[in-house]
């Protein structure tokens, strides 16, 4: 039993994306981050080089990964508990592992880590993931219609993206290529009323038949008028409509307002994680 480590993308997703694209649901982030490098290169989320593992279990089969990409958290996806164990000893002895500030993982998982890893850790976020069951729709419904983003609302996406990392306390920042990638295939929705975007909702390309919803964001001026809800709803059939069977997104458990509206629209917990920073 032993886990893997490398700076080798390539390598990584030979080895792991099996076990990975097994479970879509409790991977999904594992799976996008992944198609977002391999489709805009190594550092489309920081300068830094990422950073690859894979968990060999007794039996020589790969169950599970992770991976890294600074200034991001470890992400951990699905793993047994024996790997989580391991993982704790390897990020104490892993050179590759040195610069992990922070652990995005399963609660469970996540307390495992915090336990044993050696220095003191704070919660930055608790975090729940939903899975649709059977969407209904928004009720009572916004006033407004949903549409494709276009080209021409990029410096719109940019502001918005931007301002829903600084809500969110996500060191991400808002990128055109990425941007420009989903506009492409659809992913972003516009709500608007009386003819102005007040509202917007992305979807991830479906990876192993699951595609995820975000980020969810609603101009300062113009919430609580249920556009959060109406967009959500748009770009979950969106979704749906691009291949994905399984459609997700994420929720803080901190905010009970965003956590009520993806239940009415049809969604269902599925899975809690939490965000922990080494101090």
């Amino acid at each position: 039993m032993t886990w893997t480590f490398s700076n080798d993308l390539a390598a990584y997703q030979a080895v792991a994306r099996p076990a990975v694209v097994a479970q879509p649901v409790l991977n999904t982030v594992l799976l996008t981050v992944a198609d977002s490098l391999e489709r805009r290169g190594l550092h489309a989320h920081g300068p830094a080089d990422p950073v690859f593992g894979w968990w060999t279990g007794p039996d020589g089969a790969v169950s599970g990964g992770v991976l890294c990409t600074p200034p991001f958290p470890l992400l951990l996806g699905a793993l047994p508990p024996e790997a989580v164990l391991a993982l704790s000893a390897a990020l104490v002895s892993e050179p590759l592992l040195a610069g992990v500030a922070g652990v995005d993982a399963r609660s469970p998982d996540a307390r495992t880590l915090a336990g044993a890893w050696g220095k003191p850790v704070r919660v930055v976020e608790e975090i729940r993931l939903y899975r649709l069951e059977s969407l209904a729709a928004p009720d009572p419904r916004p006033a407004g219609r949903a549409r494709p983003a276009r080209e021409a609302d990029l410096p719109l996406l940019l502001e918005w993206v931007e301002e829903f990392n600084r809500e969110v306390d996500s060191p991400g920042t808002a990128s055109p290529t990425a941007l420009r990638d989903r506009i492409a295939y659809g992913g972003f929705l516009l709500w608007e009323h009386a003819g102005t975007p007040v509202s917007v909702a992305g979807f991830s390309r479906p990876i192993g038949s699951a595609s995820r919803i975000g980020p969810v964001y609603t101009a300062p001026g113009e919430r609580g008028r249920g556009y959060a809800a109406g967009v959500t709803h748009a770009a979950t059939e969106g979704a749906r409509a691009a291949g994905a069977r399984e459609v997700l997104l994420f929720t803080d458990l901190a905010n009970p307002t965003s956590n009520g509206v993806y239940q009415r629209l049809g969604y269902v917990p599925c899975d809690d994680r939490l965000r922990l920073e080494a101090v």
